[in-house]
């Protein structure tokens, strides 16, 4: 603080409460106010500076801590602006104004405003400046620099009186540092920073930083792949930051931002869409920019590239406006990869890729994104065959390949690798391997381009997961996947149903890791399947295909054009949804549906059936059917298409996911199962079909319908059924839940159980939805169920009515109890209650008893 006499007696009362104020604004910011506002006014009434430019900083400090940054802002400058104010008031008002005025989004101009503070500084409080001058630093992405500045100001401050002002900038320095520590991705030590931050704010009474720290660790429990323990973070520090938005919008972007390096583009997407609001109304403009990339690139990653290119550019005009022009290519990035998917191919497109990719590459820390892009731009340039630039892009990411033999063993390359530049380093090897699959692809090398996927595919699968920086992580899985399609591309150009099978299945086990499993040959499928069918639909581009294995052979089938299925999807989901939700006044309403809309959905299945499988009926015979979906097919209700009433039908991510599940089945099976239920409210009949369902099964038991009581379930029930509401999202499948008493199951909760029943019934409408970002496996929360090891998880894809659920579940788990397996048991108490809504995943030809 500033230098003042000695004898607590001499000082002016009026600069004592001031500053009391300036203290108490760090424990109780709204008691700071109104003490601020009267020492304020006591102050100009008795023609005091020094007092009212402390009193003002108390207000603007207090305001700071309950999110007005604009005010905040305001009166740090009536402070700074204070006629006669001794000059080390001005400068305390200026350190306080460095971090106010990074947030609204000039850091630049944070740092002059550092610069013109220094000189007029105590040693202690030029510390505190420098903790200060971090967060600037951080933001502008000079990292090294923002660790050696709190560096310097931890020395000085770990030995300072100990005041609450000195024991809230040692907690604040320790939070900046461990921040851009995990920015760095040295995840250890930013723990050990913000560990201690949080322990001296909770020794100090400080709670807002405490709130802080605590609100970092959802951000770096991603980081360090814990998906379940973000969530459970998240939860708390929602509840820690309830009643500051600007706090608890920032926690937001940032668990958003780590969401989305994880891989979980739809999770990260639902944290921005309520950040980016409550940034905006508190004008914290530099973690709005940044929030606003992150949600250009999470639209463009779930497919709305319009949307994505709009926010990138907004977001490029507000880091422009901040002058933080390393973040600016991240912005164009977005933009061009929208245009490519808006905008037909021309040579100008192709040459702002190639220096987008330049301009990243500039930045170290963006050399996996520019290699990427990279790959993109000599994709779009042999789209409009020019092999030159084409050719010169894919040689910059090969070009150290010709050390090693043509096609060495996927762990030769890594280590043949670690001797060159870091550039080399970091290109994520299915990058480079895509790169030397479209080289042997030009030299018309069919046998070298499979070989280089198959390699890069490989890599993927044993060397994604141990990358420490979880951001090239994520560049490594999504450019596995792009890899992964080019392969299967390859595959569906030769026409061999055992390559398309081989590569739809490496696709959709890099698409989705959780679902991977070790990889199943046809031979295996076709002996699995016994009198039945696998049907193995493919996307290659507009066109849908199918790869169908019996017993006898594997075939592969183009079954037509993608977007006239999508459209008779909807409609048959339409009218199935009309069908359970309309209530008519009718005489003939006996049955409480009109039949003009039963007829609608029997004509819309009949249309999806002839649109999607009549080109295979005459491969799929009769016997059980085990479908893998794709796209948009996962929302597809099979019960409802007439050709497979009373017909067994079991859907799955992937052959080797259903090979696996089956595999799982057979090993729990032996003696009576142990059957759990539970009820969620507003359910007419839940307690009712509950009843019923236990009736069935002897030594069954109820549950209370709590999170906490179905959690614990999961630890011994080999069956479990909840009836209950479902609720899907779309766009962040994580955090689709079941409806209990006391909030909903969410599907992340299911991420860290020790065990998951074998059979999972929800008999809760939608809650068998799925949606698969970048086209990967089903996600939701069956899919959660089966990658936690439930080996069937039945449950409902449309509307179901309360009545015809509880008729419906109660003739399935009596067909369970007389030894049916589930998928033959939920067919026919399908066809005799004629709800169809309810489809059996995983592995259902498995019978319980």
């Amino acid at each position: 603080m500033s230098a003042t006499p000695d004898s607590p007696g001499d000082r002016d009362p009026l600069v004592v409460a001031a500053e009391a104020a300036v203290m108490r604004s760090l424990v109780d910011p709204d008691h700071a106010l109104q003490a601020g506002r009267f020492v304020l006014s006591a102050a100009r009434r008795a023609r005091n500076p020094e007092a009212e430019a402390v009193a003002l900083r108390a207000i603007a400090l207090a305001a700071r801590e309950l999110g007005d940054l604009r005010d905040a802002e305001h009166h740090l400058r009536e402070a700074i602006a204070t006629e006669g104010a001794p000059p080390e008031r001005v400068a305390q008002a200026r350190l306080s104004l460095v971090t106010v005025r990074t947030e609204r989004g000039h850091p630049l101009q944070a740092l002059r405003v550092a610069a013109q503070a220094w000189s007029h500084l105590s040693p202690l409080d030029r510390a505190k400046l420098d903790t200060q001058r971090a967060v600037a630093l951080a933001r502008l992405g000079r990292h090294q620099e923002a660790i050696a500045s709190c560096d310097r100001a931890l020395r000085v401050l770990v030995s300072a009186p100990g005041t609450i002002d000195d024991r809230r900038f040692l907690a604040g320095g320790l939070l900046n540092r461990g921040l851009v520590h995990s920015y760095r991705g040295d995840w250890d030590a930013a723990m050990r920073d913000l560990t201690a931050c949080l322990e001296i704010s909770q020794r100090s009474g400080l709670r807002h930083l405490a709130r802080l720290s605590a609100a970092n660790l959802p951000f770096l429990a991603v980081r360090r792949g814990d998906i379940a323990g973000a969530f459970k973070h998240y939860r708390e520090a929602e509840d820690t930051l309830f009643g500051f938005p600007e706090r608890l919008a920032t926690m937001r972007a940032d668990f958003a931002g780590a969401l989305l390096a994880a891989h979980l583009p739809g999770e990260a997407r639902a944290m921005l869409s309520l950040a980016v609001p409550d940034l905006e109304a508190s004008g914290a403009h530099v973690a709005l920019a940044e929030a606003r990339l992150k949600l250009a690139q999470v639209e463009l990653l779930t497919g709305d590239p319009h949307r994505a290119r709009q926010v990138a550019e907004q977001a490029a005009a507000e880091l422009a406006a901040q002058e933080r022009t390393s973040w600016l290519p991240l912005a164009k990035e977005v933009v061009l990869r929208s245009r490519l998917a808006l905008e037909p191919v021309t040579p100008a497109l192709v040459a702002e890729l190639v220096a987008c990719a330049d301009e990243l590459e500039d930045g170290l820390a963006q050399l996996e994104g520019a290699a990427t892009l990279r790959l993109v731009a000599a994709e779009a340039a042999l789209a409009l065959d020019d092999h030159p630039t084409a050719s010169a892009q894919l040689a910059m990411l090969t070009e150290h390949a010709e050390r090693e033999e043509p096609w060495a063993p996927a762990g030769t390359q890594l280590t043949s690798l670690a001797a060159e530049p870091t550039r080399t380093q970091e290109i994520p090897v299915p990058v480079r391997q895509h790169a030397l699959a479209l080289e042997a692809s030009l030299q018309e090398d069919a046998t070298g381009a499979f070989r280089a996927v198959r390699n890069g595919l490989s890599e993927v699968s044993e060397r994604v997961e141990t990358f420490d920086d979880p951001s090239l992580r994520a560049h490594a899985a999504r450019a596995g996947e792009r890899l992964a399609a080019f392969g299967l591309g390859l595959a569906v150009r030769g026409g061999c149903a055992g390559e398309v099978f081989e590569f739809a299945e490496r696709w959709r086990a890099v698409a989705a890791p959780s679902h991977a499993c070790s990889p199943v040959a046809p031979d295996r499928v076709r002996a699995m399947v016994g009198s039945g069918a696998l049907v193995e639909f493919v996307a290659d581009q507009d066109a849908l295909l199918a790869v169908v294995i019996t017993g006898e052979r594997a075939v592969l089938r183009r079954v037509g054009d993608v977007r006239p299925i999508k459209e008779a999807i909807v409609r048959l989901r339409y009218a199935l949804r009309r069908r359970c939700t309309e209530r008519h006044t009718a005489p003939w309403q006996a049955g409480g549906q009109d039949p003009c809309d039963v007829g609608n959905a029997e004509a819309a299945g009949l249309e999806v059936e002839r649109l999607l499988l009549r080109p295979l009926l005459a491969e799929l015979g009769d016997g059980p059917l085990v479908v893998v979906p794709v796209g948009a097919l996962h929302t597809v209700p099979w019960g409802a298409l007439p050709c497979l009433r009373e017909r067994p039908v079991t859907v799955t991510a992937s052959a080797a996911a259903w090979a696996h599940a089956r595999e799982l089945g057979l090993a729990r099976r032996g003696g009576p199962p142990v059957v759990v239920a539970a009820a969620g409210p507003a359910l007419a009949h839940a307690h009712a079909e509950v009843a019923n369902v236990l009736a069935c099964h002897p030594d069954g038991r109820e549950v209370p319908g709590h999170t906490g009581a179905v959690l614990k379930a999961l630890e011994v029930a080999d069956v479990l059924h909840l009836a209950a509401h479902g609720v899907f999202h779309a766009r962040s499948p994580l955090v689709s839940g079941i409806t209990l008493e006391d909030g909903s199951l969410m599907a992340y909760d299911l991420l860290d159980v020790p065990r998951s029943p074998g059979l999972v019934v929800l008999s809760a409408c939608n809650s068998g939805m799925s949606r698969t970002p970048v086209e990967g496996a089903p996600l939701g929360l069956p899919g959660t169920f089966l990658a936690k090891g439930s080996s069937c998880v039945v449950a409902g894809l449309v509307p179901v009515r309360d009545e015809g659920a509880r008729a419906l579940m109660s003739m399935f788990h009596e067909l369970v109890a007389a030894g049916h397996p589930p998928n033959a048991a939920l067919a026919s108490a399908a066809a005799k209650t004629g709800e169809t809504g309810f489809v059996c995943f995983g592995a259902g030809d498995l019978p319980l008893y």
